[in-house]
């Protein structure tokens, strides 16, 4: 290709306009004569609308799969876990193996959940089994905390129907929810909750390609965790998202109430031991392959595409990970000048994965998945089957790099 690249994007976001620029590359405008686009995820539905007939060229790349959501909306990735199990059992795939107890070795990863108002029978069936548990809602398709509420008793559930004017039997439901059980022994660190955001670059789907991001981050509450029924309305204690933690006296906006992955993992190794830590991290990497293998078969593989996916992870007090929701535009906003320095590289690192150098001529035809690198910057390249035995492969039920965070 001759000339430098253009590039468009939705978001003037400092972080990405500055990699932009810093590459040399020339903005473009609103038309589509672009080579790289960093798009929102409306425009990206407006891209692959199938009336427009729009067709991405050979030296075009887009930051987000067609159907992303069927990672990213929590009752798609929902369904998608609980049918990738069945179909993994049906196939005998050591992948579904189980314990003693019935339970997955390898495909345990998320909280039991049910989609309101489809699964509300079986809801109410499974709470009546375990009366003293918590639950907690989420509406399935925002964001940052927004819409999330915890229960303990089904008056609540009935009189949110009631208030939101969305009866459980309605079939015209326009917010569709997810309930899940309530992790109510989370770690704790210096007596509050927290959650881990990991971020996940797919170039490929099939054959599966990923790299993981050395640089994640835990996200503090700003109040100390207490499962007293009277403080069940406390976001700044269950929640750990920073658009409600940044709205609590307690905010500390020099460290945006986070810590780096290498500090936590310290931290674990000196209270819980080495042995203990290093399985949880390989448990997180477990998650990751996992989930994105339970979607791999539904989901649009278009080699002009790659996504950037922002990972959430809570672990409990015996030190299990578990898979909260995966974000299709994980924030670029920095919080403090640390985390400022974190996502300006992880977006420099992504465009070098996606967009080396050498992507020029004939090689951009190969899309986003051109580059042959192991380890770009912070991104370790966790899988690739297009460079392994398929067969051996399908059956694995871990990733092939496991010195991720040592």
């Amino acid at each position: 290709m001759s000339g430098k690249l253009k590039w468009k994007t939705d978001f003037e976001k400092n972080v990405i306009v500055s990699n932009f620029e810093r590459r040399g590359w020339v903005r473009q405008g609103n038309d589509d004569d672009w080579n790289i686009y960093w798009a929102s995820v409306w425009s990206v539905k407006q891209i692959f609308n199938p009336e427009t007939g729009h067709r991405l060229g050979d030296m075009q790349l887009l930051n987000h799969f067609p159907n992303h959501y069927e990672l990213t909306r929590k009752d798609l990735m929902v369904k998608n876990v609980k049918r990738y199990r069945k179909e993994m059992e049906k196939e005998n795939n050591p992948v579904a193996e189980k314990d003693e107890n019935g339970n997955y070795l390898y495909l345990d990863i998320v909280p039991q959940t049910f989609s309101l108002p489809g699964d509300y029978s079986l809801f109410v069936e499974e709470f009546r089994r375990n009366q003293n548990s918590m639950w907690i809602m989420k509406p399935t398709g925002k964001a940052q905390g927004k819409g999330i509420f915890l229960v303990n008793k089904l008056t609540q559930l009935k009189k949110w129907a009631n208030n939101s004017k969305m009866p459980f039997q309605s079939i015209n439901l326009k917010e569709p929810y997810v309930i899940s059980k309530y992790l109510d022994d989370p770690l704790l660190i210096g007596g509050k909750k927290f959650d881990l955001r990991l971020y996940v670059l797919v170039t490929s789907f099939r054959p599966l390609k990923y790299w993981m991001y050395s640089l994640g981050f835990a996200r503090f509450c700003n109040e100390k965790y207490t499962s007293d029924m009277a403080e069940l309305d406390n976001m700044y204690i269950h929640l750990t998202n920073v658009a409600i933690q940044k709205n609590s006296e307690e905010y500390n906006d020099k460290h945006g109430g986070k810590w780096s992955i290498d500090c936590l993992r310290f931290y674990l190794e000196m209270t819980r031991g080495k042995e203990k830590t290093d399985r949880c991290f390989d448990e997180i990497q477990n998650i990751v392959y996992q989930s994105l293998k339970a979607v791999q078969s539904v989901m649009i593989n278009d080699r002009h595409c790659f996504e950037c996916y922002g990972y959430d992870i809570l672990i409990d007090d015996n030190l299990k990970p578990w898979l909260i929701e995966v974000n299709a535009s994980p924030s670029l906003s920095a919080t403090s000048e640390p985390d400022r320095i974190l996502k300006m590289s992880l977006i420099r690192d992504i465009f070098q994965i996606v967009c080396p150098n050498e992507w020029t001529g004939e090689s951009s035809k190969g899309g986003s998945n051109t580059c042959t690198k192991k380890q770009v910057g912070m991104f370790t390249l966790m899988m690739d089957e297009a460079n392994q035995d398929t067969e051996k492969g399908r059956r694995m039920k871990k990733p092939t790099n496991s010195n991720m965070w040592r």
